[in-house]
């Protein structure tokens, strides 16, 4: 039986008396980042606005990397729409609470940037904690530049129905603890979305073309379009390619998706094993902490992958601890450009998509990436990014050849009984919509948001700077048309004012010095007697 017929297998056997086992339950949230500008196009140097509460403490509103690189986080939602609406609402506040020369950039990749200095890193106040932030974020910036962490992007979380575990484990007559069943499902979703992920960026891409004052003279083999900007004429994505977020020395670190064990040791193994380059660097000098320590990672977050297994941690406790101890608790996927076809960075179809692809995932038969799966994956994501729309492009599946879009129609096919499914009791039936949307940019690219992309920069002959900007005022106008209620205005200051309340209090509580801090964090093991499940 093949790999889709067993998912169309199980999904009907899982109906079998559980109609509604996956129609409620699941839970989806959003995390989308957002450049803070100038109204010339500069990036702000201004601090976190105050009116948006402390970036340390606010659930809603933080930052990343930049002090100017906002980052919006939605609580999880059943639906879809809930979630979009909530992440319209930020938005919203945000604008009333930004400069009145300042907006939110429509695009991932930034614009008139004017070298790593133009990109002030992130402040989170005195306590160790922040302090701790601000040092990782500083030694990203000696270890790979500020440029590339100030592009931004959309983070799609998603958690599977939790009643959908002990039907799904019977089916499969799994006996294992139900927490360690539910982790090992979840990784052998991570690692069908390895291998077919690539569909995401090349539905979903929207960044085709860079700004030069991004890439300098020193372009590679993009090509120039206006003379103001880079591109390549079939590309879909260059965040997720060589020029983005790539990094040579994380491809060689071989982190394992075999289990979660093999994921947590490979990567704990990957935070403690010093860095003759990072050493160089230095961890303090003169006086000053210019990184967390010279290891091939600082913590877990800089490892980059387009997709996480993640569990929500208690206060300090390293990802991986929480991981050991209380296992998967959901996916982050974070292969989504900002689109700026959309205020709020994405819309209903592709999050519906998106749903059905990972229960799409889960119900696949998903064996370990082999050295060969490892090839291919990284080979797919790079071409998809740099030559997606290509007439005839042939990706790699199993070491062989296959064409993109005879792949992405097989894949399209085995999904079509899972948005029928999700669609259960909606006439109006958005999966199958979105679901048939996505067919139409398969058949025909040029319907894809990167090619509509470049078609109306080519109408208006703009450059990549004059179309990102006309869309980062189209946006703040939208924002300034969809004000909040009085109710929605007050729920968002009070976290707002809590968030700041927090901050004081977290910074008045320190006793420890950050040295010592620093190494109780570290002391933390997430390795060591078994940590599945009793």
């Amino acid at each position: 039986m093949s790999n889709y017929r067993i998912a169309e297998d199980r999904l009907h056997r899982l109906l079998e008396g559980n109609p509604d086992v996956f129609t409620r339950g699941s839970l989806i949230g959003i995390e989308k980042e957002s450049l803070r500008v100038t109204a010339s196009g500069d990036i702000a140097q201004t601090p976190h606005p105050p009116g948006l509460g402390s970036a340390l403490t606010n659930s809603h509103i933080t930052t990343d990397f930049s002090e100017a690189l906002l980052e919006f986080i939605t609580p999880p939602r059943v639906d879809a729409l809930d979630a979009i609406q909530c992440m319209t609402d930020i938005h919203s506040f945000v604008y009333a609470n930004l400069g009145d020369d300042e907006l939110l950039w429509a695009t991932s990749m930034p614009c008139k940037v004017a070298g790593d200095e133009s990109v002030p890193i992130a402040e989170y106040g005195s306590s160790n904690v922040g302090t701790m932030k601000n040092v990782y974020r500083r030694g990203l910036s000696y270890r790979y530049g500020r440029l590339m962490q100030a592009i931004s992007g959309v983070h799609f979380n998603y958690s599977l129905p939790r009643e959908l575990w002990p039907v799904f484990q019977k089916l499969l007559g799994n006996k294992d603890p139900l927490q360690d069943f539910v982790s090992d499902s979840y990784f052998a979703l991570i690692r069908n979305f390895q291998r077919q992920g690539w569909l995401i960026p090349y539905l979903f891409g929207s960044s085709p073309v860079v700004c030069k004052s991004f890439l300098g003279p020193n372009a590679g083999d993009l090509q120039d379009l206006d003379g103001g900007s880079w591109y390549q004429p079939y590309a879909t994505t260059l965040r997720m390619s060589d020029i983005g977020y790539k990094n040579s020395n994380q491809a060689r670190l071989n982190i394992s998706y075999d289990n979660i064990d093999a994921y947590i040791e490979s990567l704990t193994r990957a935070i403690e094993a010093p860095s003759p380059e990072y050493e160089a660097i230095g961890v303090v000098v003169d006086g000053e902490y210019r990184q967390l320590n010279a290891n091939m990672l600082q913590i877990e977050n800089e490892y980059y992958s387009f997709v996480r297994p993640k569990r929500v941690a208690h206060s300090g406790e390293k990802p991986t601890v929480a991981l050991a101890q209380r296992g998967v608790e959901y996916v982050e996927i974070r292969a989504l450009d900002v689109s700026p076809l959309e205020p709020s960075g994405i819309n209903e179809p592709q999050m519906r998509f998106l749903e059905a692809f990972l229960v799409f995932c889960v119900l696949r038969e998903s064996d370990p990436i082999s050295d060969q799966d490892r090839l291919d994956v990284e080979h797919n994501q790079q071409a998809v990014a740099v030559r997606g729309r290509q007439p005839n492009l042939a990706l790699r599946r199993r070491g062989r050849d296959v064409a993109l879009r005879e792949w992405a129609e097989e894949i399209c096919a085995g999904m079509r009984g899972i948005c029928t499914l999700l669609d259960a009791g909606n006439s109006d039936g958005p999966y199958c919509q979105a679901l048939e949307e996505q067919r139409q940019g398969i058949a025909d690219p040029e319907r894809l948001p990167s090619a509509r992309m470049l078609a109306d920069m080519d109408a208006r002959d703009e450059s990549f700077f004059q179309y990102a900007m006309r869309m980062s005022q189209e946006h703040q106008e939208f924002f300034a048309r969809t004000p909040l209620t009085d109710a929605e205005r007050a729920q968002f200051e009070a976290e707002a004012s809590r968030s700041l309340a927090a901050q004081r209090q977290i910074e008045a509580s320190d006793t420890a010095s950050f040295a010592d801090y620093l190494e109780q964090y570290f002391e933390q093991s997430a390795i060591g007697p078994k940590k599945r499940s009793a």
